[in-house]
């Protein structure tokens, strides 16, 4: 199994959940001139700050996993060559996609935004799509009943309450 370059993970990076969370929001917020900084009380401003700080620490800890468990990165280019199934993949099968999302509503939250909320709820609607057609057919195609088995017991959305130590069979895994 290849190791995956530090290059590979930072172009994974950039031209995915970076474009999307900082990329197109600026732009949006430039297009519309929806910039109003300081227009919001101060839960407001605090709740958005905690969306994105949780947002990061998602997306953060799940590419660690992805590079050093997963011997992959986050692209489909270079997907991971393992099954990732620790940390936050033992709640919810999209930490990374909520990660994202978080930092999406923190932003819409933080600026006052409804442009970026709607950038937001547009991308989930793509991203769940996306999921169930194309994402969940590779994974199953590549990692057979060890996801299949995982899929039944993590849920794609919403968090279990527990963390789930399944026992799956030690190939690709």
């Amino acid at each position: 199994m290849k190791k995956v370059s530090v290059y590979a993970h930072l172009k994974a990076i950039l031209l995915g959940p970076f474009t999307v969370t900082v990329i197109i929001p600026l732009a949006i917020l430039y297009l519309s001139k929806d910039i109003r900084l300081g227009w919001a009380s101060r839960i407001s401003t605090v709740l958005g700050l905690l969306l994105l700080i949780g947002g990061l620490y998602l997306l953060i800890t799940t590419n660690i996993l992805f590079a050093r468990i997963g011997k992959g990165t986050l692209s489909p280019l270079n997907p991971p060559q393992k099954l990732v199934v620790s940390g936050p993949y033992r709640y919810v099968r999209n930490p990374m996609f909520s990660g994202v999302l978080f930092i999406l509503l923190g932003e819409a939250i933080f600026f006052g935004s409804i442009y970026v909320l709607v950038w937001f709820a547009l991308f989930w609607i793509l991203i769940h799509i996306a999921t169930q057609r194309i994402e969940e057919p590779r994974l199953i195609k590549r990692f057979g009943e060890n996801y299949l088995v995982y899929r039944e017991h993590v849920p794609r959305w919403i968090p279990r309450m527990s963390p789930w130590s399944g026992d799956m069979k030690d190939e690709k895994r």
